[in-house]
């Protein structure tokens, strides 16, 4: 019997951003230099095939520096940024901590500080509970910052009006959803500042952007992610306002309703900027064998972002199997240059 004819779109960039890819290299980097365990505190990023990954090599995920017994073995800070108050809590326990928190997110926390330095009360725009939102509120004092998430929450808040307003926004937030907020905010408050460069990161954008010339018109359209990854859900829900007539999460090629596929023609493809190449080339690969597949590539941006690790890991050299648990065999870190699988 002759294949199902299928189109797969596959979007660029997809996966990996700068600031994920450099995280993992520091629990890699560190495991090599200082040997296991190392802690890390909280997911390093929200993938759970990249903790499990990490925590085979010896990486210990704890959620409170509390839960560390004393150690000179390195604590890690997550990718998604830490209040102030963990670092100090860190010295106080005499711990050496490395901070992976994404050069983006730290963006934003000094967007925020410099907000409250020129007498601004700070609005962040972002999820309550994310752990990059949580980072963010603590890096000021509770009176010196409030959480705006919807249209509604700007109509209820309520200013000072001696007080300046400023705002910042989480970085993996839609571009879409947070404009109407901030031009709420703008039609409340005429003069509230803005930050002084874009706080949702380029990565959260481009990967959005490709989303949307990819879902146009599909069948499915499937972003390889973890439900506690805000910019994976951001991409779900961005494919089914855009006319994908189905838009789903996987954590891998074991979720795919094959069985609900049998009328379909068009299936997009990305991933979150947390989810490792290697599961994508998986799930294109059981694509191939089961259909007559045409792969097309919707590129929206090529990004060549290279976010170094600190100085103190910087001689160590990763060897060509040290990230291939997350790129793949030949070790490769530049997963969000948009490519066909090797084997197709």
């Amino acid at each position: 019997m002759p294949k199902q004819q299928m189109t797969l779109r596959l979007c660029g960039p997809r996966g990996f951003c700068a600031g994920v890819d450099r995280a993992i290299q520091i629990v890699v980097l560190a495991l090599k230099k200082y040997g296991a365990p190392v802690y890390v505190r909280h997911e390093i990023v929200h993938n759970r095939y990249v903790v499990e990954g990490l925590k085979a090599r010896g990486a210990i995920f704890v959620e409170e520096l509390s839960e560390i017994p004393p150690t000179e073995q390195p604590v890690i800070f997550s990718a998604h940024g830490v209040p102030k108050s963990v670092p100090e809590d860190a010295k106080n326990r005499n711990f050496v901590y490395l901070d992976a928190t994404c050069p983006l997110v730290s963006k934003v926390h000094k967007q925020a500080v410099r907000h409250t330095r020129l007498g601004r009360h700070v609005l962040l725009i972002g999820h309550n509970g994310h752990p990059e939102v949580i980072g963010t509120m603590g890096q000021l004092t509770p009176e010196d910052v409030s959480l705006i998430e919807t249209v509604d929450d700007v109509a209820n808040f309520h200013a000072d009006s001696r007080q300046s307003l400023g705002y910042v926004t989480q970085t993996t937030l839609s571009v879409d959803d947070t404009s109407d907020i901030i031009s709420q905010l703008k039609l409340r408050f005429p003069d509230i500042v803005a930050p002084a460069a874009e706080s949702i990161c380029y990565a959260t954008t481009n990967r959005q952007n490709a989303v949307k010339k990819a879902a146009l018109g599909a069948d499915f359209f499937f972003v390889v992610g973890s439900p506690n990854s805000s910019n994976s859900m951001r991409l779900v829900e961005m494919a089914a306002r855009i006319g994908a007539k189905h838009s789903r999460l996987l954590h891998d090629a074991s979720q795919i309703p094959w069985e609900e596929l049998e009328a379909a023609k068009i299936i997009g493809l990305s991933a979150g900027a947390s989810a490792p190449e290697v599961l994508i080339n998986e799930i294109v690969e059981k694509f191939h064998d089961k259909f007559d597949l045409k792969l097309e590539l919707t590129i929206a941006a090529i990004e060549d972002e290279e976010f170094l690790v600190m100085r103190s890991l910087r001689d160590v050299e990763l060897g060509p199997s040290d990230m291939a648990f997350v790129n793949g065999p030949d070790g490769s870190v530049e997963n969000n240059i948009p490519q066909i699988p090797e084997s197709l």
